[in-house]
């Protein structure tokens, strides 16, 4: 059987660029065996042509302008890998997809933002957007959405999204260090960026918490999303975490709760005695509850070169083959405006440490302030500092709306003990 070809144009020759097409040079022939279709790439395009990469590429290749592989009539599909949500990548994936170009990317920001704009044009063309690789890296979440988990109602998807941040966490935890010593080592070993900012403050997360929930509940992308990240959490932390039988993670979850979504990215209290407790270093894990398969986990590397480029040929996997489909999984028109909200009203048990002179009446003060905020205190301790004459004060709550538990932060937090900015850590994947 004579079998057709792909013509593929590369553009972004970073790690994983360079990496994908490397790959690709290397596995056409099993790739095309397995999908009967040859991929071929035939064009490239870099910011810097002349930085020096662990990759021969023929002088033919190289597209001066980006942008002439959307215009080319010998490009069936562009493979993304600039970045961000605005400039280049902005420009190249909107006119890609506008003039019938398949689409395989790496760009959860773009997904993110544009999304449902791009789904939209993709769909008017006939051509796949592919965004497997947006979302944890080797962890084929995306197509399990799409198909393997498609005769399910998903009711919640919750996780560790961001390899970066529970390397961080769980390197604090079982080499006793702090936060920026780890930080230091993680950018050494090439886990975390010179400019890790988007994966400390959760930003990461949320991105690709949007496109889970849009892609669970047949919905259009929604911004309605509370985020905090791991830049607050210090080494007492992590320590009183363990003393009382928890780990810390960074979890997204996005849920329906009578019709009404909440999506959530926050560092959480989890029982040591639980699966995702056990997730350590730079895997990811997404656990998803549906009807009528019940709970369904999947876990692997979350990022870096190898895993983002078994991702990127998954997708071009599926080109290959012929597969035209909703990005989004059903069309534009069939999804859904739902209503997502915040989570003030949210029912949690938390953890919340204050840091105060250790002189009379202050503890007084502080379980008066809670009473006060209708909100029941589960276990105490208090450590104190003789030789520096200040006390570690931590709290557990039972079940408690989280807008009393931010109203007791904010109050206590004024108080003239108060020595560090109080903390506050919400308890459970409820």
């Amino acid at each position: 059987m004579k079998k057709n070809k792909l013509n593929i144009a590369i553009i972004g020759l970073g790690n994983i660029g360079s990496y994908l097409y490397k790959y690709l040079q290397i596995n056409k022939k099993i790739l095309s065996k397995k999908n009967n279709c040859v991929p071929d790439v035939i064009y490239v395009s870099a910011k810097n042509k002349n930085k020096k990469r662990n990759i021969k590429i023929n002088k033919k290749k190289w597209l001066k302008n980006y942008l002439d592989a959307t215009k080319s009539k010998k490009v069936d599909t562009i493979v993304e890998l600039i970045g961000g949500a605005e400039g280049a990548a902005k420009k190249l994936v909107f006119n890609a997809l506008r003039n019938k170009k398949h689409v395989v990317t790496a760009n959860k920001a773009l997904i993110a933002k544009y999304g449902d704009k791009l789904s939209k044009i993709a769909e008017q063309n006939n051509v796949n957007l592919e965004f497997e690789a947006a979302v944890c890296g080797g962890v084929p979440i995306i197509r399990s959405l799409k198909e393997g988990l498609i005769a399910n109602k998903i009711n919640r998807v919750y996780g560790i999204f961001n390899g970066t941040s529970n390397y961080i966490l769980s390197t604090m935890d079982k080499e006793n260090k702090n936060f920026k010593e780890v930080l230091t080592n993680a950018q050494n070993l090439g886990y975390a960026e010179s400019n890790p900012l988007s994966d400390l403050n959760g930003n990461d997360v949320a991105s690709k918490l949007k496109i889970l929930s849009s892609l669970c509940f047949n919905s259009f992308i929604d911004h309605t999303i509370h985020v905090e990240g791991i830049n607050v959490i210090d080494k007492i932390d992590i320590d009183n975490a363990n003393k009382l039988g928890f780990k810390i993670k960074l979890l997204g979850v996005a849920e329906v709760i009578n019709n009404r979504v909440y999506q959530r990215v926050h560092p959480t209290l989890i029982k040591k005695s639980s699966y995702i407790a056990s997730i350590d270093g730079v895997l990811n894990a997404v656990i998803v509850d549906g009807k009528p398969v019940g709970q369904n986990v999947i876990q692997g590397e979350g990022a870096g070169p190898e895993a983002t480029t078994s991702a990127l040929v998954s997708d071009i996997s599926s080109i290959l083959r012929g597969n035209i489909k909703f990005p989004f999984s059903i069309s534009s028109k069939e999804r859904k405006k739902l209503s997502y909200k915040g989570i003030s009203d949210r029912y949690f048990s938390a953890y919340l440490r204050f840091e105060v002179i250790d002189k009379q009446g202050v503890l007084s003060n502080i379980t008066k302030i809670f009473a006060k905020n209708k909100v029941s205190i589960k276990r105490l301790i208090q450590n104190p500092n003789k030789l520096k004459k200040f006390s570690s004060i931590v709290v557990i709550t039972h079940n408690s709306k989280d807008k009393f538990l931010n109203k007791i932060i904010k109050q206590i937090e004024k108080k003239p003990y108060i020595i560090k900015k109080p903390k506050l850590i919400r308890i459970g994947t409820n």
